[in-house]
């Protein structure tokens, strides 16, 4: 009867760790549950608080590397588009991390090894600081996730939190990684609270829940102080930024675009003149209409500063010598060329750059063993070339480690993404924002992500100066199809806004094209409608243009997280995990 009886609780163990990982799993696209954040993890704590004995560690690893296992095995199942493999091992990889933290809370964190006093003073004093550790351990583990093996952040907890504005808004303090902090430790209190409910039930005794209700004030808090940065947000002076999204949905087999060289150019010229003609035809019609009217004063044109196309989006490549010179294939200048000829506009678009020389005829070819890099360029009306090379290369996608020396990486990627490997980009070195010009001349500070880089805050970061700035991204999601890939990396990528206070654009191939505010909002300043470009079902996995306009302040603020970066939560992690190590030794030798 022993024996069935602890094998009973076991069971009953791991599927509260299931449970748990289930419920974080619906925080993030494609599922809409978010409001869940608040009670996620509470199956899980409760099993984790039940264990104790020896291997308390060991079985606290089990329980949280099976619920972590679960929930990024949901999360992230669109890697198996591309890697079946991957979508395998990946959870099982970033499960132990939750692991790591199932070991803590079974021991250095359990509330069941640290005396409480007999005061209520004591009782809420010991509820809130295991809050408090639980919640740094945690951020710092996702950390820790952001960063080893070059990092995989996504969808850290307070991700959970891209449609709730108000909290959302804390996120420019220590991060989206410290606003995971917040319900892991509402929610470690409102266990200890609840279950000295259920023991005073049992006893007749009231017991005190000031420690939930502190915990309760400190959300509150929080929803005041987003709700204030919303309202003074951009009430300074702005300069108007208009620039028009064109992305073409072109479908992909892993690495492998589906279309011919002819076909994406012919689609980019197409698709871009279309709209700047659609525009100009609008300004038109306004220009004459005023005109009879006789309407005085300064009429908005619809012309964008900018056209922004998407990474990698033209088949040829820059050449780039060691003086800086430049040249192009003669596909991507007949492209350019076409759609100059609709007007003037600064043109950003993703390209692969090459190291070059050049040739006994006077062409440009690749340097034996140069260097490539995935790169941003900016091209003027005149034909004057800026660029950034992409800094935080994707492993596996971008570059593979050791692969010239170890031949089995190249097999794996080459049987998974189906194209023969080409070998590995270079890392960029810069740090400089991008100058771009509006159509008035004013100089726009863009602070430039490629890819996945927009979903890595500890990078944005070192770009931010004072002025007028905007963080700028290039994707491409179509490596992953119509999956939930596109939408968890908008929900993530939208947090840089907040964190840094600075707005963004984005143009994606396939994937999420939109503008956003400093505050994380897709709408637009004057009518409020959502700016992001989807079909007449509201999908964004479509072919098309956008108009989209941004209030780009002209002072704008140096948010904490702008200032002190990750130290915050690195700090906090360091004191949770020396707080909770000093509780046990105390109850030890007690």
């Amino acid at each position: 009867m022993g024996k069935q009886s602890l094998r009973t609780g076991m069971m009953i163990k791991l599927a509260a760790a299931v449970a748990s990982g289930l419920l974080v799993a619906g925080l993030f696209p494609p599922f809409r549950f978010s409001a869940m954040v608040w009670v996620a993890l509470v199956p899980m704590m409760v099993a984790l608080w039940s264990l104790g004995g020896k291997r308390a560690g060991w079985k606290g690893f089990g329980l949280g590397w099976l619920a972590g296992s679960v929930s990024c095995a949901i999360q992230f199942n669109w890697l198996s588009v591309v890697s079946p493999l991957g979508a395998a091992l990946m959870p099982l990889y970033l499960g132990l991390y939750w692991g790591a933290f199932g070991a803590f809370a079974a021991t250095w964190g359990n509330p069941g090894n640290s005396p409480a006093g007999a005061s209520t003073i004591g009782v809420i004093s010991k509820s809130l600081r295991i809050g408090f550790c639980h919640a740094a351990v945690w951020a710092g583990l996702e950390l820790l996730r952001g960063w080893l093996l070059t990092g995989f952040g996504w969808n850290g907890l307070g991700v959970a939190f891209h449609e709730t504005p108000a909290m959302a808004q804390s996120a420019d303090l220590l991060g989206v990684t410290g606003l995971s902090m917040v319900p892991v430790f509402f929610q470690t209190v409102l266990v200890q609270a609840g279950r000295r409910m259920m023991e005073g039930a049992r006893d007749g005794q009231r017991r005190t829940r000031l420690d939930f209700a502190t915990a309760a004030a400190v959300v509150g808090v929080l929803v005041c102080y987003g709700i204030v940065r919303i309202a003074t947000e951009g009430r300074g002076e702005t300069t108007r930024l208009k620039a028009l999204l064109v992305q073409l949905n072109i479908p992909q087999e892993a690495a492998r675009q589906l279309w011919d060289g002819v076909k994406v150019h012919m689609a980019y010229e197409d698709e871009t003149l279309k709209g700047l003609e659609g525009l100009a035809e609008k300004d038109e019609a306004r220009l004459k209409e005023a005109m009879e009217k006789s309407e005085e004063g300064t009429l908005a044109l619809s012309w964008p500063d900018w056209v922004m196309w998407p990474e990698t989006a033209l088949t040829g490549r820059i050449f780039r010598l060691d003086d800086g010179n430049w040249g192009t294939h003669p596909e991507n200048q007949r492209t350019i060329a076409e759609v100059r000829e609709a007007g003037p506009f600064q043109l950003i678009y993703g390209i692969n750059e090459l190291e070059a020389q050049p040739t006994p005829d006077g062409q440009l070819e690749m340097k034996p063993q140069g260097r490539a890099w995935n790169s941003i360029a900016v091209m003027t009306p005149e034909n004057q070339l800026q660029t950034y090379r992409k800094r935080h290369l994707v492993i596996f996608g971008e570059t593979i480690p050791f692969v010239d020396s170890i031949p089995f990486p190249r097999k794996i990627y080459e049987q998974q993404a189906g194209v023969e490997y080409g070998g590995s980009f270079s890392p960029g070195e810069s740090l400089e924002p991008l100058p771009i010009p509006t159509a008035g001349g004013k100089v726009i500070g863009a602070i430039p992500t490629v890819c996945f880089e927009d979903s890595v805050p500890r990078l944005t970061r070192k770009f931010v100066r004072p002025g007028p700035q905007v963080i700028i991204n290039v994707t491409n999601d179509g490596w992953f199809k119509e999956s939930a890939a596109a939408a968890q990396h908008f929900a993530n990528a939208r947090f840089r806004a907040i964190e840094l206070r600075r707005p963004m654009l984005r143009c994606a191939n396939t994937g999420v094209s939109a503008a956003v505010d400093s505050t994380g909002s897709t709408a637009h300043p004057d009518t409020g409608k959502p700016q992001v470009l989807v079909d007449e079902n509201g999908s964004h996995f479509t072919r098309g243009s956008l108009l989209v306009e941004l209030g780009v302040p002209e002072n704008p603020s140096f948010s904490l997280y702008a200032l002190i970066g990750d130290w915050g939560v690195i700090g906090l992690s360091m004191v949770g995990l020396v707080t909770g190590f000093r509780t046990r030794r105390r109850s030890e030798n007690h």
